[in-house]
């Protein structure tokens, strides 16, 4: 019990220590950057009739208490931190003056939403067929289906995003292309509701299973490759073992915990997927607020996003690390 305590804290002090480094990344990332989120929103503002100088100098000055930009770089940055802590980013530039904190909120179920779903289908399935292919290698079915994920997975996202618009949005239109539910629909736990939201979200959802299958497929099965030659498996086979029991027990146990550690390492990317997906589809997540966020020079907003984003992967990842003890008790003494 001791030694799983010793390893809930380090894995903890990795999750503040990334989580710390993170943050200061998008804070000096954010200040680096040549646009200057004050004088472009003083820029648009004055842009349809002249102002006067005083008016122009208390805007400026409003508007950098506003996003933070008061004072030197460490008052800055002091100043950063605590925004953190209280969730709170000031207000958004391009839908004024609703705050950031809202509009991320906003957004933020449906991306995770999104992505979990994505990733839990993509991780189950790929790591099934691929054991079921390295422990049964002569399975025609199995070795038909290997080469089809495998033939999605070099492909990029919005190709096949784009592919899935052409087939199921104009050749056959049986499901929605854009959007996250219907328009003018009642938001809310209703049946009709929730049934337009997963119709909305299948076309997403595809896009990124497909793509994202094969590499657990050709991980899983190079993994079960080896197992199934190792003694223990060869002994258990030989003793007469259920095939069923040693795939479950012998075999794919034992390979899981290399695809745990890559889940773990592949959630850091998730997002970039997110991104071009939400985009694509227009659905209404972060990705698509990042980029018009992005496209409108919004500092307070792309700040928080990434703020958010960097918080979410983190402790994504400190919960794999906190399971690994489940699939592999000499985790715990490491």
């Amino acid at each position: 019990m001791k030694s799983y305590a010793a390893y809930l804290l380090r894995r903890f002090g990795q999750f503040v220590l990334v989580m710390f480094i993170g943050m200061n990344v998008a804070f000096v990332v954010t200040h680096a950057t040549p646009i200057d989120p004050v004088e472009q929103s003083i820029a648009a503002a004055t842009s349809f009739g002249s102002t006067s100088p005083e008016a122009i100098a208390m805007m400026r000055e409003s508007l950098r208490e506003l996003y933070g930009l008061q004072g030197g770089i460490w008052e800055q940055y002091v100043g950063f931190w605590k925004r953190v802590v209280v969730l709170d980013f000031g207000p958004s530039l391009s839908a004024f003056p609703t705050p950031v904190s809202t509009l991320i909120w906003r957004a933020l179920p449906w991306t995770v939403g999104l992505l979990l779903v994505s990733t839990a289908i993509t991780w189950v399935l790929g790591n099934l067929l691929g054991g079921l292919a390295g422990y049964l290698h002569n399975n025609r079915t199995l070795n038909v289906t290997g080469l089809l994920v495998m033939g999605f997975h070099p492909i990029p996202y919005y190709i096949v995003a784009l592919l899935l618009l052409i087939v199921f949005g104009y050749v056959w239109p049986v499901l929605p292309i854009t959007g996250g539910a219907q328009m003018n629909m009642a938001r809310g736990w209703n049946f009709d509701f929730v049934v337009s939201v997963v119709k909305h979200s299948v076309l997403p959802v595809l896009s990124l299973v497909m793509v994202g299958l094969g590499g657990w497929f050709m991980g899983m099965r190079s993994l079960v490759s080896n197992i199934v030659s190792e003694d223990y498996v060869v002994y258990a086979e030989l003793g007469g073992v259920a095939k069923s029991r040693i795939l479950r027990s012998y075999v794919m146990r034992n390979a899981l915990v290399p695809q745990v550690t890559g889940l773990a390492m592949s959630l850091g990317g998730i997002f970039n997927g997110a991104i071009i997906t939400e985009q694509v589809f227009g659905y209404p997540g972060i990705g698509a607020l990042m980029i018009d966020a992005v496209h409108a020079g919004d500092y307070s907003l792309v700040l928080g996003l990434t703020s958010v984003s960097i918080v979410a992967v983190s402790a994504a990842v400190l919960l794999i690390d906190m399971l690994y003890p489940l699939l592999d008790p000499r985790v715990k003494l490491a």
